[in-house]
Parts: structure tokens; sequence; C-alpha cells
């Protein structure tokens, strides 16, 4: 198999061109061998770049353990590549397993909309919200030195959330328009360095707050940015915007 290593702000991804659909077989524990950072190539997730009707391309992505979600980095990363690979030029429209996606794409920055987002609800003091994925936010103090892993865990297996999995963010605030964000995703089971539909519903949260359109993002793997508008209870014109890197390429044996 050829493959390529991307990675959004330390979101790290296997790609697969599949458009000739020599990879549409690829099992759970072929996809489980690919991202094991010991005995494979390494990553937290696996995408295969389909074909697909009426759009330009179709993201088919796996988390590490091989179960199927949406991924804002990982869309981003997909948009470089398909860039890339001469699929598209800098505007793109393409589907994912939550629906229809518009990307641009310039120097190296990938800017990606998001779906609708309806509500914010609320679990106690914290909010959980759909971004393409499930999502909990919990608001922080020193965020640095916070045991994202245990209490991330800990809400993920809960028993409101075990069955599903939901993927927990912890944010601290910066400054009036920056957010920290650390995120324990669900399918990797352990933190990222960056989760992108992590940091869309933390940036969503604060603008509900906030009254805000623009929140920038700081993840151990660098910098985002989120934009949208409040219309009524709901969010609209949800961008993702930050840098997606070709890391290396190479050839691997299943």
């Amino acid at each position: 198999m050829q493959f390529y290593k991307y990675q959004g702000t330390g979101n790290d991804f296997v790609m697969i061109d599949n458009r000739s659909g020599e990879w549409d077989e690829l099992s759970v524990d072929d996809i489980q061998k690919l991202c094991d950072r010991r005995f494979g190539i390494g990553a937290d997730g696996l995408i295969k770049i389909n074909t697909a009707k009426d759009v330009d391309f179709e993201v088919d992505y796996y988390n590490s353990d091989g179960s199927k979600s949406f991924c804002g980095n990982g869309a981003r990363c997909s948009v470089a590549f398909a860039h890339y690979l001469d699929i598209i030029e800098d505007k793109t429209v393409f589907t994912a397993i939550d629906g229809v996606h518009e990307a641009e794409i310039k120097n190296g920055i990938v800017k990606l909309k998001m779906g609708d987002v309806k509500n914010i609800e609320k679990d106690g003091d914290d909010f959980v919200l759909n971004t393409g994925s499930p999502h909990y936010v919990k608001y922080v103090e020193m965020l640095n030195s916070y045991n994202v892993y245990e209490n991330g865990n800990e809400i993920r297996n809960s028993e409101t959330y075990k069955k599903d999995g939901i993927n927990v963010n912890f944010v601290e605030k910066i400054s009036d328009k920056d957010l920290f964000v650390r995120t324990y995703e669900r399918g990797v089971e352990d933190e990222t360095y960056s989760c992108g539909t992590g940091v869309t519903a933390a940036a969503l949260t604060f603008m509900d707050k906030n009254n805000q359109t623009f929140v920038g993002i700081k993840v151990k793997g660098g910098q985002l940015k989120v934009y949208a508008d409040k219309i009524g209870e709901a969010f609209e014109n949800i961008w993702l915007e930050g840098p997606a890197v070709q890391v290396f390429k190479g050839t691997i044996n299943l």
C-alpha cells in the first residue's frame, strides 16, 4: 500500500488515495495495525479519499480503533491531500459521514465549513453539543497541568455517555477572544494534540456566552481559528481554519 502521512496542528492521519477502490475492503484490524505507533505507521486516524457523485471526493474517516466518525482536522488534511493529488484547486465541495462540506486552501492553510449546530445542551455546569461528532465541554483552570486523560476517560465512560461515547474537551480562557483547549478523543481513547470538531464545540460555547463571531484557539499542536454566526439558538456559517501539512509518504506491507 502507498500511503501519505498528514498532520493538522499535531492531529495526525494515514492518508490513502482510494479513488481506484483498491482499499474498499480494508478491515478494522488493518486500520488498527496501520495506526499503531509501534507496529505500524502511527496515527490518530486513517482516511481514504474516495470518488463520489456530484462532489469532488469523499472523506472516509476512521479513528485509530477502526470506528467511524467525522473529524474536522482530518477533513482539513483531506482537502490538502486532494489539492496535492490535483483533484481540486483552491476551493472544493466534498462529502463525509455527516454530509456535504465546503472548503478552501491557500498557502497550506485550510478553511473548512462545518455543519450547522442547532443547539447547545447543558450537563450541570458543562456543555454538550454535536459538531459532526458529539462533544462534552468543561471549563477549567490551570489547564496546562490538568489531568486530561484521567478526567476525560471518566466522563467518556460515565453511565450517561459510555454506550455511544463522547469526546471530552477541557477549556481555559486566555483572553476575551482566545481559548486553550485540550481534548480526550473517543475512538483514540487518549488525549490528542488537537481535535477540530472539539475546538469548534469549545468555541461555540464561548461565542454563545459572549456574543462573538470569532475565537482563536490554542491547542497542544498549534493554533486554530473558528468563525460562526448565531441565528436564534442555532449556529450557522461555522468555519474551522488552520494548517494542514504532509509529513512524509511511503509504502507498507499489510
